[in-house]
């Protein structure tokens, strides 16, 4: 694979349960707080009588953090994070006109909030709400919201790759500015934990009583989590000192829902990206694991790792940050590189004063002797003149990608 050129990205805009913003995520991710993992609200959605194991914790963001307002809760907090990002956007118009930015969104949700509460609705009344709409449901629908709350009239495209998608719609919006389509995109992923999502989750036996434990012996599922991180990519600098180096994607169609056991699908998605970065894995100074604390994704991963940074003596410190966001989804792609790409600025431009580390992984520290050994970064591992990072994330049917961005210098 030819070296990709590089992709200009914003400070990322972001919300979870660790934080409203970049600066108090990124806080919350060097000390493992994780204040954010609260059990699930019960209503009348979502009955007790459903639970046979009673409540899960979930990475549930504090109402605290955006207004509560109209609307659902899915375009709250989506909304919560665009906000942050309005001034690069309308740089980018101003730059280069409404129809050369266009918006790349990563999302599994597909409107169940809301579906939910109008076919409540129906089954008490014979009728739907007369301010719904079955567009509500579909995939496209975030993207199109947000071209509109934005007036762009780019190229709008909606990224559905399960647990890939925040990570994908950065791809391909990066695809598109490489390719002379958009000068720039506005890219990520948004999701929430909807009583949907949790009883599906729940009905593969995935779902954990207690919060992930990543890489554990004694890890039982994962924690879901809800959240939004966006970007702007651009062809010229946006006055953030970090790059999308390259990306890296495969798709291995093992199973709908286990990994590929052997990791080659995982594998080839990080030689894929470090080939398009023109970069050796011995300069990747950190990785974000997929890390979602389940039995078969943590022991394929690590397989994956091991295989991809097969020396001991330059192998990077990792972490998985689901212990602190729980699993956010659609948006975990993008969460997760937000954090890198702060990560990487801070590095850049330490805080007079402050000791930086890596964001830390929060698990019991019981390692599975039956996985290979990976470098787990902890409150005593310094961020240093940290300057690639690497961010996987490995979905549901085989959707694997993996992203790397590097400081400008």
């Amino acid at each position: 694979m030819p070296k990709q050129a590089p992709v200009y990205l914003s400070a990322p805009a972001l919300i979870c349960c660790a934080g409203n913003n970049g600066e108090s995520f990124f806080e919350a991710a060097q000390r493992g707080d994780r204040s954010g993992i609260v059990p699930f609200p019960l209503s009348d959605a979502f009955p007790a009588s459903a639970l046979d194991k009673g409540p899960f914790p979930v990475g549930r963001i504090s109402d605290d953090f955006f207004p509560p307002g109209e609307g659902s809760r899915f375009f709250r907090i989506a909304g919560a994070a665009l906000e942050q990002i309005r001034a690069e956007v309308a740089e980018a118009v101003a730059a280069y006109g409404p129809d050369r930015v266009g918006v790349c969104v990563g999302s599994c949700d597909n409107g169940s909030e809301v579906s939910l509460e109008a076919h409540g609705i129906y089954f008490s009344t014979g009728r739907f709400p007369e301010s719904y709409r079955l567009a509500f449901q579909g995939a496209s629908y975030p993207a199109e919201y947000i071209a509109r709350r934005f007036g762009l009239s780019g190229p709008v495209l909606a990224v559905s790759t399960a647990c890939a998608s925040g990570a994908g719609a950065i791809s391909q919006g990066a695809a598109l500015i490489r390719g002379g389509i958009c000068d720039a995109v506005l890219a990520g992923g948004v999701d929430i934990v909807s009583p949907t999502v949790l009883l599906g989750f729940d009905s593969l036996e995935t779902v954990s009583q207690e919060p992930c434990n990543p890489f554990s012996k004694n890890r039982k599922g994962i924690t879901l989590g809800e959240g939004a991180a966006f970007f702007v990519l651009s062809r010229k600098p946006l006055g953030f000192p970090i790059v999308l180096l390259g990306a890296g994607e495969s798709a291995d169609a093992f199973h709908i829902t286990a990994p590929r056991p052997d990791g080659q699908g995982a594998i080839r998605a990080m030689e894929e990206a470090l080939a398009a970065a023109g970069i050796g894995p011995q300069e990747v100074g950190y990785v974000n694991l997929h890390g979602t604390g389940t039995p078969l994704n943590d022991a394929m991963e690590a397989q994956a790792m091991a295989a991809v940074f097969p020396d001991i003596a330059s192998f990077p410190p990792v972490s998985s940050t689901k212990s602190i966001t729980g699993h956010t989804l659609g948006a975990a792609g993008a969460l997760e590189l937000a954090l890198c790409a702060l990560a990487l600025a801070y590095a850049a431009a330490p805080p007079a004063g402050d000791r930086l580390s890596l964001p830390v992984h929060v698990w019991d520290q019981v390692y599975d002797e039956a996985l290979p050994l990976l470098r787990f970064a902890d409150h005593d591992t310094p961020l240093g003149d940290l300057r690639i990072c690497m961010s996987n994330s490995f979905a549901f049917g085989g959707c694997n990608m993996s992203l790397i961005i590097g400081r400008e210098d």
